[in-house]
């Protein structure tokens, strides 16, 4: 009797471990080669020498951008738009969704991506208007509302080149889309002289951060679970046309900047997770897998902060990291005068780290210590 018992709880285990719904559904992939800490990405353990800007204001700063009046901007986790400096901090809007990059046009105007809502800007905030105005500019695409528009750029004649992760999940439930394995994400533009909307690239493993290249020739956008950055032409021989602009990263590649010196600075908020990519050609094992408790599927972020700068060609040139804890969770990286700005959106402050000293090689960690 006590047999039959047993047998029939396994049944049902095994019943429900394969058969019970899920909402993901999950395809074989390959993820690339990891270089892992080697070479060109072994790092300065500097991040953690980074002053704390907005201590305890609100969770997950995940952009910071400066604006024509000399303040910074970033947005919470909540939906607030928060400026602020050394010293002092202040709420200017809010969204009503999940701002993430950031990026303010010829006119003054702030442009958000923001996950929930689509394609946004904020007028009045450089006049210091206390009812700052949030237009939605676009939050579709032939009628199918964007699930997660993520990060963005503007070039110098207004056109918003921007990202939207993933068809099949949002913000909310973004641990979904690297369990399921499809790639969905898009590289878009908008014009807002003339509201065109334009789907350039599609099929992206988690389409991330965008960036701009000197004199707006190409857009890079960040494909975080495949691993590496690709290139869209703009202009000159090669424009209508993609490439990889860096493969085989050891972290996921989160924003993207170019800070007008030659370089473009990329955030990694983990290192590559081996546990999670040795699956990758097992679907039925993540089927599986989604249907034990959330406390043993989550995907946790290590608490270390990690950023690397790449030149104008792709060639790594930094790689500085920090395992004190200090900065941690790092979604974004922006040169901003002589400083990193740092976002996270795990963090509940800013990091901000001064270039001076590393720049002119002087009392910094020895690379791998």
């Amino acid at each position: 009797m006590k047999l039959k018992v047993v047998g029939l709880l396994l049944a049902i285990i095994a019943a429900y471990l394969l058969f019970w719904p899920i909402p993901i559904e999950p395809v074989a992939w390959s993820p690339p080669a990891d270089p892992s800490l080697t070479g060109d990405y072994i790092p300065r353990q500097v991040l953690g020498q980074s002053d704390t800007l907005i201590r305890g204001v609100g969770l997950g700063p995940e952009d910071v951008t400066r604006g024509p009046d000399g303040y910074y901007y970033t947005g919470l986790l909540d939906g607030r738009i928060i400026r602020f400096d050394e010293d002092e901090w202040s709420e200017v809007a809010a969204t009503g969704g999940r701002p993430l990059g950031m990026q303010f046009d010829a006119r003054g105007n702030l442009i958000v991506a923001d996950a929930d809502r689509g394609l946004l800007s904020i007028h009045g905030l450089l006049t210091f208007d206390p009812a700052a105005e949030v237009e939605l500019l676009v939050d579709s695409v032939d009628g199918q509302r964007m699930l997660f528009v993520n990060d963005l750029d503007i070039t110098a004649d207004g056109t918003i080149w921007f990202s939207d992760a993933s068809l099949r999940f949002d913000v909310h439930h973004w641990q979904l889309d690297a369990l399921e394995g499809r790639a969905t994400g898009r590289l878009l533009s908008y014009a807002p002289a003339s509201r065109e909307l334009t789907v350039h690239l599609e099929g992206l493993r988690f389409a991330n951060g965008v960036a701009l290249g000197p004199d707006d020739a190409f857009v890079l956008v960040a494909e975080t679970l495949a691993a590496r950055v690709i290139r869209l032409w703009l202009k000159g021989p090669r424009v209508g046309t993609t490439d990889i602009f860096i493969e085989e990263m050891p972290g996921y590649p989160d924003n993207l900047s170019f800070d007008g010196q030659g370089t473009f600075w990329i955030a990694l908020p983990s290192p590559r997770m081996e546990a999670v990519e040795r699956m990758a050609g097992r679907p039925w094992l993540r089927a599986i897998l989604m249907r034990l408790p959330a406390s043993l599927r989550g995907i946790r972020l290590p608490p270390m902060g990690w950023v690397v700068g790449a030149d104008v060609e792709g060639r790594i040139r930094h790689s500085l990291r920090d395992e004190t804890g200090r900065c941690f969770a790092v979604t974004s990286v922006n040169r901003l005068g002589r400083a990193l700005l740092m976002g996270s959106i795990g963090m509940q402050h800013v990091c901000r780290f001064d270039l001076g000293d590393l720049e002119r090689g002087a009392a910094v960690a020895s690379p791998g210590r």
